[in-house]
């Protein structure tokens, strides 16, 4: 039975996760519009949706993986650290890990409201602490503001407190403090906006509170913070006068220690200088200049990876283009969505569940231009990016996508993916917050560098590329070629694994198929994997696919 405080139940977080990402990305495009620092990048919302979304998706897959409070905690503090964009989403993703680290600390004798305001305390100081210049009128003022409330409510002498009380107080003392930092800060002044991240963890507390009361704040008058557009710079100047040109973000492995002197030299390199992260694994961010002396930095202290460079700039120039994209688009269409081909019910979940309009079809019955044109024009989006995931349905894809483009209303790009895995990799790393062009150019480079393979059975007597087979021979495939031939389906399998990891990867994706003995197929695979390459991350999905138990993806 896992230790914790009798009222914080994982159906409450799961509430709770799911409340706040969607109350996040119904204001993310507010919260962009009030980014004005540290740089007017118009970002703020996204990166907080994005990485809020991240931690989200890993407690959810928990839970439906049977797991219980603790481990999904565990999972969603990881994820978001892992998940973490920009500045604003990695304080976002310490004050998260924060709050779950003293959640999983309690024991069933801890007082609940005591237990969440002592959370928010954490949250406040982890906040502080992974800034290396903190500044008073941002989410961190706010952030106190709504802890020190807290932690003011549970001291009281008198009377019971509860949890829901705990959080009404703490929203409320943040949306006060929201309102006051542009006292606190110029540059908010000038522009007449609240701060962006402050205005973002406001989201997220309102959240909490009508999961645990059932009220909405806005319901019952309080204002929310105000909505004022921010107006971009010019592409071609300095989003800050004198100020860095490029944001660098990487994972880092690497010891405490090493930690340190990175900070020392990370700070004379640039500003807004973000490293959060534990037990080795850290997350750092950073304006600079010299974008090679920031990631040689980073190789001094240990192995950075998923390193992330954007040029503020072309960032603001892509933006200026969105907005005058957005002017040309017919009103009754709006925004971006993906239609993805899925082969089996598993996979049609998972496309849904990442925001794609699913168009169903199976092995041996692929969709008819049609079916893929209905798709487009019932996702209601004024841009598409279409995935067949299949090389047989590329072709159909692409007259679909040109015949919708007849109308005028709607444009749409044909990502030439080939797997079913291929577009789970791209799906993964969209991003309606960038323009189109960026978008696709992001989700193709993903979809290409995404090594997949498969392993079915013959069905009849052919001769392949790795020679000739009888029917019930194990086939492995690499590459969309048949590349082994074999008796055994799970050596087969290993073999596909282990040739698709020769050339290195972090991240093996496996999913089942319908037939009986996928999952265990799956389990047998994963187990390898984490003997032969531990740092190698796996994640196992339910896919249903016919005639192919298992699917593979190594990124």
């Amino acid at each position: 039975m896992e230790q914790v405080p009798h009222g914080i139940t994982l159906p409450t977080v799961l509430r709770f996760v799911d409340v706040a990402t969607d109350a996040l990305s119904a204001a993310r495009e507010e919260i962009d519009a009030l980014n004005v620092y540290p740089v007017p990048d118009g970002d703020t919302g996204t990166n907080m949706f994005l990485t809020f979304s991240a931690a989200r998706n890993a407690v959810r897959e928990v839970a439906d993986d049977g797991g219980g409070l603790l481990e999904g905690l565990a999972a969603f503090r990881r994820a978001a650290l892992l998940g973490a964009r920009g500045n604003s989403g990695v304080i976002l993703s310490q004050m998260l890990g924060a709050v779950a680290q003293r959640i999983e600390r309690a024991s069933p004798d801890d007082d609940v409201a005591t237990v969440v305001a002592e959370a928010m305390a954490a949250s406040t100081r982890a906040s502080y602490d992974a800034v290396a210049t903190p500044v008073e009128g941002t989410i961190l003022t706010v952030a106190r503001a709504a802890s020190e409330r807290a932690m003011s409510l549970v001291h009281e002498p008198e009377g019971r407190v509860r949890a829901a009380d705990v959080i009404v107080v703490a929203a409320a003392a943040a949306r006060e403090a929201l309102e006051l930092t542009p006292t606190q800060l110029s540059v908010l002044a000038d522009a007449g906006v609240v701060d962006a991240g402050g205005r973002g963890l406001c989201v997220v507390l309102d959240a909490a509170e009508r999961v645990l009361t059932g009220r909405h704040p806005i319901d019952e008058g309080r204002q929310r913070a105000p909505r004022v557009p921010v107006r971009l710079p010019a592409a071609e100047h300095d989003l800050i006068e004198g100020g860095p040109g490029y944001e660098v973000m990487f994972l880092l492995d690497a010891e405490e220690a090493a930690v340190a002197v990175l900070r020392e030299e990370l700070a004379g390199l640039g500003d807004s200088l973000v490293v959060v992260g534990n037990e080795d694994l850290w997350n750092v961010h950073v304006h600079v200049d010299d974008v090679g002396a920031a990631i040689e930095a980073g190789i001094r202290a240990g192995r950075p990876h998923r390193i992330r460079v954007t040029h503020f700039a072309e960032q603001i120039a892509q933006q200026l283009a969105q907005q005058a994209e957005g002017r040309r688009r017919d009103a009754g269409r709006s925004g971006r969505r993906v239609v993805a081909v899925a082969m089996g019910p598993g996979l049609r979940d998972l496309f849904t569940e990442a925001g794609a309009v699913a168009v169903e079809a199976e092995v041996g019955r692929r969709p008819s231009t049609g079916e893929i044109l209905a798709a487009i024009e019932a996702s209601g989006a004024a841009e598409v990016v279409v995935m067949p995931n299949d090389p047989d349905s590329v072709r159909v894809a692409e007259i679909a996508a040109r015949t919708a483009e007849e109308s005028g209303e709607v444009r749409v790009v044909v990502i030439p993916t080939q797997a079913q895995v291929q577009g789970l990799a791209a799906v993964a790393v969209h991003e309606p917050g960038r323009t189109l062009e960026q978008d696709v150019l992001e989700m193709t480079a993903t979809a290409r560098h995404a090594r997949h393979g498969a392993v079915t059975v013959a069905a009849k007597q052919a001769f392949t590329s790795a020679g000739p087979c009888e029917p019930g021979d194990a086939l492995g495939v690499i590459d969309g070629d048949f590349a082994v031939i074999g008796t055994d389906l799970c050596e087969v399998a290993g073999d596909v694994v282990h040739r698709l990891l020769g050339a290195g990867g972090e991240l093996v994706t496996l999913v089942t198929g319908r037939d009986e003995g996928s999952a265990d197929l799956a389990a047998q695979c994963a187990a390898a994997v984490a003997e032969s390459h531990p740092l190698a991350e796996v994640v196992v999905h339910e896919g249903g696919q016919d005639r192919y138990p298992l699917l593979v993806c190594v990124e």
